[in-house]
């Protein structure tokens, strides 16, 4: 594939085929992530990837302290209150996943339903956890490098024929995912990446977010063909 028809074509995916993902092509996406830009090359990251009974076990207990309404226990900062037209978007990508869904404003069953998909993660068939070092923790450089590193991880896993969603529900319950993936106390927990092979006819999956376009997102300076220089003002 054409680096154009996997950015554009990359879509976030939320149901999978239950169809083993094999761990060689698991590395070859890992492989092409790690090329990610990263501050002075520091590579602060640390990926553990989870299958079978592990993950099981961090769906069901992550999954069992939410029904039971235990606070959530991220270690990542979390996203604060979105407001005006970040609320806006969070809304607009909420109204089209629930249209494709079918689930109705007023029908809590299946909302709730919606929300402990996230919270097991998708049931997708593999869990890739993000960690940076926890030396790193007071700066914001690390976690930054983290968010390349994802962006890398699935862009490539597209171009595998894989689908990936970054899920932060996954990881609301911080210490079930260290105890069951194994992670070491000096590494921070930022982010999970459900990923597997896409459920087409899933009817979410067909969802596409829309992007604000371009004159809205980036302002140029001094270039010639600036387009007020050229009108005189």
């Amino acid at each position: 594939m054409k680096y154009e028809e996997v950015v554009l074509g990359r879509r976030s995916i939320r149901a999978f085929q239950q169809k083993p993902v094999p761990r060689s092509v698991l590395e070859e996406v890992i492989e092409l992530a790690t090329r990610a830009p990263s501050s002075m090359n520091t590579q602060p990251w640390h990926l553990h990837v989870l299958s079978g009974e592990p993950l099981d076990r961090i769906r069901a207990e992550n999954t069992e302290r939410m029904l039971g309404g235990v606070p959530p226990s991220k270690e990542s900062r979390g996203i604060g209150t979105y407001e005006g037209e970040h609320r806006d978007r969070q809304v607009e990508i909420a109204v089209q996943l629930f249209k494709a869904m079918g689930i109705a404003r007023d029908d809590k069953n299946k909302r709730q339903d919606w929300i402990l998909r996230g919270f097991r993660q998708f049931d997708a068939p593999v869990s890739i956890v993000v960690t940076y070092d926890r030396v790193l923790q007071e700066g914001d450089i690390a976690q930054f490098d983290c968010g390349a590193l994802v962006n890398g991880l699935v862009n490539a896993a597209w171009s595998r024929g894989l689908g990936c969603v970054v899920n932060s529900q996954g990881i609301m319950h911080s210490p079930v995912v260290r105890e069951h993936a194994g992670i070491p106390e000096d590494q921070v927990i930022m982010i999970c990446v459900a990923m597997g092979y896409p459920d087409e006819e899933f009817p979410a999956n067909a969802v596409v977010s829309k992007r604000r376009p371009v004159n809205e997102v980036a302002t140029f300076v001094g270039f010639a063909d600036d387009p007020l220089k050229e009108a005189g003002q």
